[in-house]
């Protein structure tokens, strides 16, 4: 009766504005097409990062003080069986396609392996073709250089810093949370504020510059509560009060750890107050009622094993419950969708893009995702979602220690993967657990259920067969195209090397690696080396002196006697002969469109190898 109510006072508004439509002058066919248009919710989109399931007053933390929050997850759909990557790129990638993993070619934090496929559509792609607005604002991590860049992907207002974290190898020198230098549509620019603020303050400054009535999906991916912990000040005290009334909570931890705790925590009391504020602008703005508002973290606790992690084993990284079990809340006062209550369906994160997509009433989402639309179970038109079997596997980072392969883990291979069904999880292809009666997993109760194991490991067999050879294959970014040239190379990009933060160049790590390009036109390329990045404007063969930032400190950089430098295109050591200047080393190279795999490596006085140029700038003349 509730849906067939509905429907009449549909009917009955319908008519009303065809009627005061035509009244007022507009042609007849016009008034129809308006009063026709489904309404288009206006969907903001916020991601944590690091934060796990247990990081929230409303999941029963002890130590956090999370109002926003748990008022939002009050007024909120919440998912309370909903899983993601156990590391962020992955999580990203499914979220942006509503593809596994592997099949969207997003499958690592770094290594060379966080490029997503080009060819497939994006969240934005589908918001954009429906006719919204689009904006990101923070932590994209699907590709710093074209055709990877958020403003490649159907974003049209973007905000953003490159790789897995502020302060990683291609972010601008030094960022420190505060005050930053981020990339805004293609560009370099500097905006004060606490890098938090700063992205929930631009996301509201877009909002308000759209013409009154527009759609708009704001995508809010944030960098907190990401390592380095780096926090306003003010926000550590209450979490040092909260820790002296639970010292039981702690009481295990040596003081480091209790002190990263609590700028971790502070962290999380940031972004609880910047939600708070967010909040507050769409109830000023009258747009509280027609936006949806998502709330989901990226991966499990990096600290929640430590301390608190709702009852689960595990984190980031891992998986166990705790390493991608993570709350998801949905909220639309205006809406279709039921009252605020707990669902407990077998939910993953690649369910969001077809999810909202169905809400929006949007026909521009691909066929054949892997995830499925949610909306019948949010409405309440069904009471449990389909049966199925979900995966979960992604690249490790190359040092990680595994039991499931001798080969390098950032390599896909099939048992490095998690299989859920129902309140089974089989893990590794070799371990299973039974979390109605052991949701700490602490039981391995393969030997107990073999027709379980069975079943699972088949639907695993099935679903590699039909993803690994995607899973393995490196994405390209394009050089000497019109979209991007010059462009910055980093050593983030190495297939299967790991270079990713500032503090391994300022330490100098002694690693090379090889990227994988495609060369857009025929013509001279210039090959520019460095071992620093062109602003700090250091010699190559120099270290940097330690720094003191707002709210740490940096190592100082130690020097490497780099004497000359070598230049592989496919293998093949360049004839051009290069220009050697203070700070960088230079080849000229003429080039022919297509694939290319390139190599630069700084050697010593005697021609010996010392590491690969973490930086190339490379400008098609």
């Amino acid at each position: 009766m509730r849906t067939i109510h509905q429907n009449k006072h549909s009917i009955n508004s319908m008519l009303f504005v065809v009627l005061m439509l035509v009244l007022t002058g507009w042609r007849h066919d016009d008034a129809l097409l308006a009063a026709e248009k489904p309404a288009r919710p206006n969907v903001i989109l916020i991601m944590t990062d690091d934060q796990g399931y247990g990081e929230f007053g409303f999941n029963g933390n002890p130590l956090v003080s999370t109002p926003a929050i748990d008022a939002l997850a009050e007024q909120s759909m919440r998912l309370t069986d909903f899983h993601v990557s156990p590391m962020c790129t992955p999580t990203r990638g499914q979220l942006m396609t509503g593809l596994d993993a592997f099949r969207n070619g997003a499958v690592n934090v770094s290594s060379g392996r966080t490029l997503l496929r080009p060819e497939l559509k994006t969240m934005a792609n589908v918001f954009q073709e429906g006719g919204y607005r689009t904006g990101i604002f923070g932590k994209w991590h699907l590709g710093d250089n074209y055709p990877f860049r958020p403003e490649d992907r159907g974003f049209e207002e973007a905000l953003w810093f490159p790789s897995s974290h502020i302060n990683s190898v291609p972010d601008f020198w030094d960022n420190d949370y505060f005050s930053d230098t981020y990339i805004r549509n293609g560009s370099r620019k500097q905006i004060p504020g606490y890098c938090t603020d700063v992205f929930f303050q631009e996301t509201m400054n877009w909002i308000a510059s759209l013409p009154q009535g527009e759609p708009f999906f704001a995508y809010i991916p944030l960098n907190s509560a990401h390592w380095p912990w780096f926090v306003p000040e003010k926000y550590r005290e209450p979490v040092r009060q909260s820790i002296a009334a639970h010292p039981e909570v702690v009481q295990h931890l040596n003081q480091n750890k209790i002190d990263n705790l609590v700028s971790f925590l502070a962290m999380g009391a940031n972004i609880d107050d910047n939600i708070g504020q967010l909040d507050q602008f769409l109830r000023q703005h009258q747009l509280f009622e027609d936006t949806i508002v998502v709330f989901l973290t990226d991966n499990g606790s990096t600290m929640g094993e430590d301390y608190f992690n709702a009852g689960m084993r595990g984190k980031k990284t891992q998986l166990w419950e705790g390493g991608h079990r993570v709350p998801c809340l949905i909220r639309w006062p205006g809406g279709s969708l039921g009252s605020p209550r707990e669902e407990s369906s077998l939910c993953h994160v690649q369910d969001l893009l077809p999810t909202l997509a169905d809400l929006a009433n949007l026909n521009t989402v691909p066929e054949d995702l892997d995830g499925m639309s949610l909306a019948p179970l949010l409405r309440e038109d069904v009471e449990v979602l389909p049966d199925r079997i979900l995966v979960i596997n992604y690249s490790r980072m190359p040092s990680f220690k595994v039991s499931y392969t001798k080969q390098n883990p950032s390599i896909p291979q099939r048992d490095g993967a998690a299989v859920m069904w129902k309140r089974w999880r089989l893990l590794e292809n070799r371990m299973l657990f039974d979390l109605s009666s052991d949701p700490h997993q602490d039981h391995d109760v393969a030997a107990q259920h073999p027709e379980i194991v069975r079943k699972l490991s088949a639907h695993l067999e099935s679903w590699w067969e039909d993803v690994h050879e995607l899973a393995r294959e490196p994405q390209r970014v394009i050089i000497g195209s019109e979209h991007e040239n010059p462009q910055m190379l980093t050593a983030c990009e190495w297939l299967d090397v790991f270079i990713d933060q500032q503090v391994q160049i300022r330490r100098g790590d002694r690693k090379n690696g090889v990227w994988y390009l495609e060369v857009a036109e025929q013509g001279k390329y210039e090959f520019e080396l460095r071992r620093w990045p062109r602003e700090t404007d250091q010699a190559l063969a120099a270290g940097l002196p330690a720094v003191k930032v707002t709210d740490g400190n940096y190592i100082a950089g130690t020097a490497i006697p780099i004497h000359s430098a070598e230049l592989k295109i496919n293998g093949q050591s360049c004839s051009a002969e290069p220009q050697v200047h203070n700070t960088h080393i230079s080849f000229e190279v003429e080039l022919e469109p297509g694939p290319i795999s390139l190599q630069a490596t700084f050697q010593g006085a005697e021609g010996q190898d010392l590491l690969g140029a973490y930086y190339v700038y490379v400008h098609r003349r």
